[in-house]
This record gives C-alpha cells, sequence and structure tokens, in this order.
C-alpha cells in the first residue's frame, strides 16, 4: 500500500466517523438537540479541538453486538481551549448506540480525566446517555465506577462541569453529582435514580420524566442542579461565562477582566435600601448588583432554597463568590436547604482560591419540628463548618439583622473572617427586640399597672442599647460601621488587602464534614 492509499484510508475513516448515522443524527437533531460534536464546537473556541481515540471500538461480542462496533463508540473525548484556556471535554454522542457506556466508553472517559488531573485543567461532560451498555453486564457498571473515582480523587483539584443535554439514569447521575456544578436542559434533559416504570411497578405511583427529574424539578426542588437554560445553544454560553469566574485548578487564581468601573464608585442607591421598618423585606440582590463591576452578578441555584442567594460577581475586576440571606423569602432565615446550598458553594469557592463576600441579615434559624426532625442541626452545622474551615479571604457586610447563632455562622469574626463591616442599620444581638423584652422584662411586665406602655419603654431601651453595630465594634467583632455608599470602596480596598492571605488549616489526613 503506497503513501497516496494510506491517506486515502485516514481519510475514509475519518469520514465514516464524522458523518455517522445520518438517520440517528436527523433524529436526534428533530428532537431540538445538537450532536455531541455540534456541542463540542460551539462549546470550545473555533478550531481548538484536538479529538483523542476516535478510532477505538468496543470488544463486547455477546448478543451480536460483535456486528456492531462503530469507531469511536458512543462519546468523543479531547481537549481544546475556551478563551484561550486548556480544558478536557467529553460528550456522549447519542446517535451512536443511544450513547450508552461501554467499557471502553468508560475508558476514553477516564483518560482525558486523568489528563485533566494531571495538566491542571477543568474537565467537562456533556451528558446524553441510555445508560449502561446491558450488554456489556458488569464491565459497563466497572467503567462507571472507575469515573467516579477520578470524580472524587479530582474533588478540589480542578474544576469539574456537568452538563445534562438528554437522559441520564440509574448510576450515570452520580458522576454529574460528584462534580462542581450541574447546568440542566428544559424540556430534553432528566436525572433520576430509577425511572418512571419501576416507580410505577413497585410503588404505584404514576409520574413523567419530567415530573421526576426535569431541569425545573432539580433546580427548584432537589437541589440537584445549579442552573437551568431553554437550549443546547444556552447550555454552552452559559458554560463558557461560567469558566470566566473559576480558575484552572486549585494552585492557580482566577481570570481578572478588565474593567473600567471605578473600584471607588459611589453606591448612593444603598443608603435607601433597608426600610426603616425590621419587618419590611428588600431584595440583597440589589447589594450585590450595585457593587458588582458593570452590574453583573451570576447567580446560582436561583430558583432553590431562595432564602439564601448565592453566585459570582468581580470586585475591580477580580471573582468573588457571594453568600448572602434573602429578606425577600422567609425572611432571609436559614433553614436546612439553605444551610447545604451556601456550604456546598463555600466550600468549592474555598478550594478554588475565589474569595468570599457574605451579606448578613438574618434573624436566625428556623424553628420548628419539621426542621428539628429533618437534622437542622447537623445540616445547619455544614454552613458553619464550611466557613471557619475556609481559609480564602473572607469579607461580611452586615445589612440589618445578625440574630442569635445565625450571628455565629454567617462568616463571624469569631470564626476567622478577615473583615467584618455593617451599616448603621445593622442589629446584631441575641434575638430581637421583642423576644428579649418578654424574657428580660417577664415578672416586671407581668406586675406593672400599664403593661404596654412600659413594654414599649422597655423594647426602646433594648433596641437603643444591644439592636445597633457599635456595641459589636466597641468589642472588635466589627471592623468598621461604614455609609451604605461607601459599600463598594471599603469591599474592592479590603479584597485588595487580602490578595497575598496566607492561611491554613492544621495538617490531618480530612475534616469530617457533619454530613
Amino acid at each position: 500500500m503506497n503513501r497516496d492509499e494510506k491517506f486515502a484510508g485516514l481519510t475514509e475513516r475519518n469520514d465514516t466517523v464524522l458523518n455517522g448515522n445520518p438517520k440517528a443524527i436527523q433524529k436526534h437533531q428533530d428532537a431540538g438537540k445538537l450532536t455531541a460534536r455540534e456541542r463540542i464546537d460551539q462549546l470550545l473556541d473555533a478550531g481548538s479541538f484536538q479529538e483523542l481515540d476516535r478510532f477505538r471500538r468496543h470488544d463486547c461480542h455477546d448478543f451480536g453486538m460483535e456486528q456492531k462496533r462503530p469507531l469511536g463508540d458512543s462519546v468523543v473525548t479531547g481537549f481544546g481551549t475556551i478563551d484561550g484556556r486548556l480544558v478536557y471535554v467529553f460528550a456522549h454522542d447519542f446517535t451512536v448506540v443511544g450513547g450508552s457506556l461501554s467499557k471502553v466508553h468508560a475508558q476514553k472517559v477516564c483518560k482525558v480525566m486523568d489528563m485533566a488531573a494531571r495538566n491542571g485543567a477543568p474537565i467537562i461532560g456533556l451528558n446524553d446517555s441510555g445508560g449502561a451498555r446491558i450488554q456489556e453486564g458488569v464491565a459497563s457498571l466497572g467503567g462507571y465506577a472507575d469515573i467516579f473515582l477520578r470524580n472524587v480523587t479530582s474533588s478540589g483539584l480542578v474544576p469539574q462541569f456537568s452538563l445534562i443535554m438528554g437522559p441520564c439514569a440509574g448510576g450515570a447521575v452520580y458522576s454529574p453529582a460528584l462534580t462542581d456544578f450541574i447546568i440542566m436542559v428544559q424540556k430534553t434533559s432528566y436525572m433520576f435514580i430509577t425511572g418512571p416504570e419501576v416507580i410505577k411497578t413497585v410503588t404505584n405511583e404514576d409520574v413523567t420524566k419530567e415530573e421526576l427529574g426535569g431541569a425545573d424539578t432539580h433546580n427548584a426542588l432537589s437541589g440537584v442542579a445549579h442552573f437551568s437554560v431553554p437550549d443546547d445553544a444556552a447550555a454552552l454560553a452559559l458554560m463558557r461565562e461560567l469558566m470566566t469566574f473559576v480558575p484552572q485548578n486549585n494552585l492557580e487564581e482566577t481570570p481578572v477582566i478588565a474593567t473600567t468601573d471605578a473600584a471607588d464608585r459611589v453606591c448612593e442607591d444603598l443608603d435607601t435600601l433597608v426600610p426603616d421598618s425590621a419587618n419590611q423585606p428588600y431584595d440583597v440582590k440589589d447589594v450585590i448588583t450595585s457593587v458588582a463591576d458593570d452590574g453583573y452578578f451570576l447567580e446560582v441555584q436561583q430558583e432553590y432554597a431562595q432564602n439564601i442567594v448565592i453566585g459570582f460577581l468581580r470586585i475591580d475586576g477580580r471573582s468573588v463568590g457571594v453568600v448572602a440571606n434573602q429578606p425577600m423569602f422567609n425572611a432571609g432565615v436559614l433553614d436546612i436547604n439553605a444551610s447545604v446550598k451556601g456550604a456546598r458553594f463555600v466550600r468549592f469557592c474555598d478550594a478554588f482560591n475565589i474569595p468570599l463576600w457574605v451579606i448578613e441579615d438574618v434573624p436566625g434559624f428556623l424553628p420548628g419540628k419539621d426542621q428539628e426532625h429533618g437534622g437542622i442541626i447537623r445540616h445547619g452545622a455544614k454552613l458553619l463548618f464550611a466557613f471557619a474551615e475556609a481559609t480564602v479571604p473572607k469579607v461580611t457586610l452586615i445589612t440589618r439583622k445578625a440574630y442569635g447563632g445565625a450571628y455565629c455562622v454567617m462568616n463571624s469574626k469569631h470564626i476567622r473572617a478577615d473583615f467584618n463591616f455593617a451599616w448603621p442599620t445593622a442589629e446584631i444581638a441575641v434575638m430581637g427586640g421583642e423576644g428579649a423584652v418578654n424574657i428580660i422584662y417577664r415578672k416586671e411586665l407581668a406586675n406593672a399597672d400599664n403593661p404596654a406602655e412600659l413594654r414599649q419603654q422597655r423594647l426602646q431601651e433594648y433596641q437603643d442599647q444591644f439592636l445597633s453595630p457599635y456595641l459589636a465594634a466597641d468589642l472588635g467583632y466589627v471592623d468598621a460601621v461604614i455609609f451604605p455608599r461607601e459599600t463598594r470602596k471599603v469591599l474592592s480596598n479590603a479584597f485588595a488587602s487580602l490578595n497575598n492571605k496566607r492561611d491554613r488549616n492544621p495538617d490531618k489526613k480530612h475534616s469530617n464534614l457533619p454530613l
């Protein structure tokens, strides 16, 4: 065989892989989905993708599978760049054996995961698979476990992202669940351990795939997913945007994005944001967008546990993770879901050198039998643990209420916050005025001729003495009381002063997070 014939052979093989199965591809596109290769092309910088293992084929010889050995099997793997930054990627190809995972499929995925860990670059998975390849039995299941192990060993080492762009069921869901962020596409993607048919058989319960594990379910109810988008193109665009806020690995800093927004810009709108009435809500997102470079905030899990807000912004061009109580929902109280949501985000930011800004307006933990029986003590401890363990720059701003144990948990000075600032509207105390007066002056009020008048007098005295930031400032628990309009300038200076912060936890095998 001469050189031209050899070249022609390569061209033929490439064409076979790239052209795929036209009927399967058409059916896939008719469902409103991009193919695996189209997804990779939209995700990565133009012309940057280097495919690996294009010609690998499965080696199963049972159930007639030896007659069906497509080149590349059911996954496309390789590396490329996003805004010039190296990333590794794998994309399930649903047009090939339903994207099902074979032993070779798993080996291809594991190879790029190993390369990502070794070379310190993010790994992005585009999930669209029918699950384990039944014909391969335990070899397929073992392939999943091989991937799970790499998810765990890469956790906190390189950022891991999962885009759910089709079915993801059974054991397949655990790899995305072990990654840092999950993006789901509405109407075409779903995740669940057991499908509707099995549920119907076992429990006689009728449920659709969408109800059981669709994007809306996992973004609003379960908290499994972090983002919900309308289509494949939006998912890929969001993935590119998310990359701008995170570093390549645990040893690097986040990208710095140039901005013309002055670091000392005055935020006049914040002076009138907090209402005079302590019971009247306001939107904490107004604080975030007012301070953020160019008013841009990328919220994470915006539909889940809405009493706490998490996400990314930039201050003076640098990425910052924010955790904020949201008075617009349940008065910003901390409950089980909010605690877990906040804790996981704090740990991600700490793992990848992203400074934390905490905005505190919290009346406490949500009381009630359901919360206690659901383990609010254990789950609330996760948020406390995460903040206390974090060694990245940590800055807290108290805008209004900081009551009880929630004051301690929300990145107080006592658990290694670097700076704690407060607005003059801050109320830092064991509890609110009404509850405190009823306890402290119980006997006096019971014996008073005019208990209503005395209660109001004692309430005013308590509020003047305790419901302010100045006692905490006097004790050094608050570093400065600032005008709200100065917030951006103060935060910019604070984070700039912490650029070279060095802190560490005691050497140990690992901590024992209260799971």
